[in-house]
């Protein structure tokens, strides 16, 4: 195809129909995208029609004006691409809308090229300028479009971190407060949360979880939020967290309480650390409760042991643990010697003699029913850290 110049007249005929051509337009992306067929009056009906215009317009002004400056029409669609974006819809609807308008005005140009006349070569040319027009908007929309999700992403992240932050804060703040603030977030607000309380320094590649879950990963000791906890689906919460490591999940919890839930998986996460309590897997609070209680009261119970131990509390480690541990099976078992044996995977003979010894050592005092509770609690608190001297000192098991 030989260059040469568009012929004089023609952006005087383009203009002539200019209105024409724009109404045809937005007719037809109202018939084709459905995501515009509800566009026929208000802001947003302005709004697409002064787009289609100022194109159109532009169009006609490069046909006169091949060198004319492209920034308005790429600032407009950049714009446009934004929108989009902040909207929540796809680049589709506004893909579409150009296919449809570029169909419009191909047609046109086919009457007009047959009503006046114009040469192949002239009408080749109208529209190659008409397609590298459109993909240099489209290309402005994309590069919109991106910048907006990106920084869409941003906000919706600093309210996440936001929202994190007030679910564990105390005083809690009003429910209305954090209802709001989730809205922002796109959270969706559940009847109850559990904390979890994690190691520091998870690696980057094992913090991929569900996207309901609201992290911290840069707190002293790092925490999650996990919407009901109970709820369907939270399986696939857990094989991710035995990723992050020895990991301790708090207590279920009315929105507003979750300082609570947090303040006692990190108590949960410290004994865990310690060797105090199983850590297989995420340590669950509600599967710990005796034992969290006594150990969260670790320094009493120490110091009072002795009123309730006496005797066994003096002897060395190897013979007390035995002991120790046979009479909290033994209690824990309703007094059943048999049922204690096959616990403890030992012979029922051997549970009745360290149930003799021990009934030497503190006068027969555990048979009392009075204090009973107590006295398992010491009991365990005895099995898990070894035992305290008069002062509180622990002294760990050998």
């Amino acid at each position: 195809m030989t260059e040469g110049p568009m012929p004089a007249e023609l952006p005087d005929v383009l203009r002539q129909h200019l209105q024409a051509a724009v109404d045809e337009m937005e007719r037809e992306i109202r018939d084709q995208v459905p995501e515009y067929a509800g566009a026929d009056g208000g802001e947003y009906a302005r709004k697409v029609e002064r787009t289609v215009s100022d194109t159109v317009a532009f169009f006609v002004d490069s046909v006169d004006h091949p060198t004319a400056d492209a920034r308005k029409i790429t600032e407009l669609y950049m714009r446009l691409g934004e929108e989009e974006a902040r909207q929540g819809r796809s680049l589709a609807a506004l893909q579409n809308a150009m296919r449809v308008s570029s169909q419009v005005a191909c047609r046109r140009f086919i009457k007009d090229a047959y009503r006046l006349g114009w040469s192949r070569e002239t009408l080749g040319r109208l529209t190659d300028s008409l397609f590298m027009l459109l993909a240099r908007a489209a290309d402005a929309a994309a590069q919109g479009y991106a910048r907006a999700q990106g920084q869409l992403a941003t906000e919706r992240e600093r309210r996440r971190d936001r929202l994190r932050d007030l679910l564990v804060a105390e005083p809690p703040p009003a429910h209305e407060t954090i209802a709001e603030l989730a809205v922002a977030a796109r959270w969706e607000l559940p009847k109850s949360i559990a904390l979890v309380a994690l190691p520091a320094g998870a690696p980057a590649g094992a913090r991929i979880l569900p996207p309901a879950v609201l992290a911290d990963w840069e707190a002293p000791v790092p925490f999650l939020v996990v919407p009901d906890p109970e709820g369907p689906g939270q399986d696939r919460l857990w094989p991710a967290l035995r990723r992050l490591g020895t990991s301790a999940l708090g207590p279920t919890v009315p929105i507003g309480q979750g300082a609570l839930s947090l303040r006692w998986a990190r108590q949960a996460l410290t004994l865990a650390e310690r060797g105090l309590l199983p850590d297989e897997g995420p340590v669950r609070c509600v599967d710990h409760i005796a034992s969290l209680a006594t150990l969260a009261a670790e320094e009493l119970v120490g110091a009072t042991a002795e009123a309730a131990l006496g005797p066994l509390l003096e002897l060395p480690p190897p013979r007390r643990q035995p002991l120790a541990e046979t009479l909290l099976t033994y209690l824990q078992c309703g007094d059943n010697a048999v049922t204690a044996a096959e616990r403890l995977h030992i012979h029922e003979q051997t549970v009745r003699y360290r149930l003799r010894r021990i009934t030497e050592l503190t006068g027969g005092r555990f048979t009392e029913p009075d204090g009973r509770l107590d006295l398992m609690l010491m009991l365990s608190w005895l099995v898990r850290t070894g035992r305290a001297d008069r002062t509180g000192r622990v002294e760990p098991t050998a």
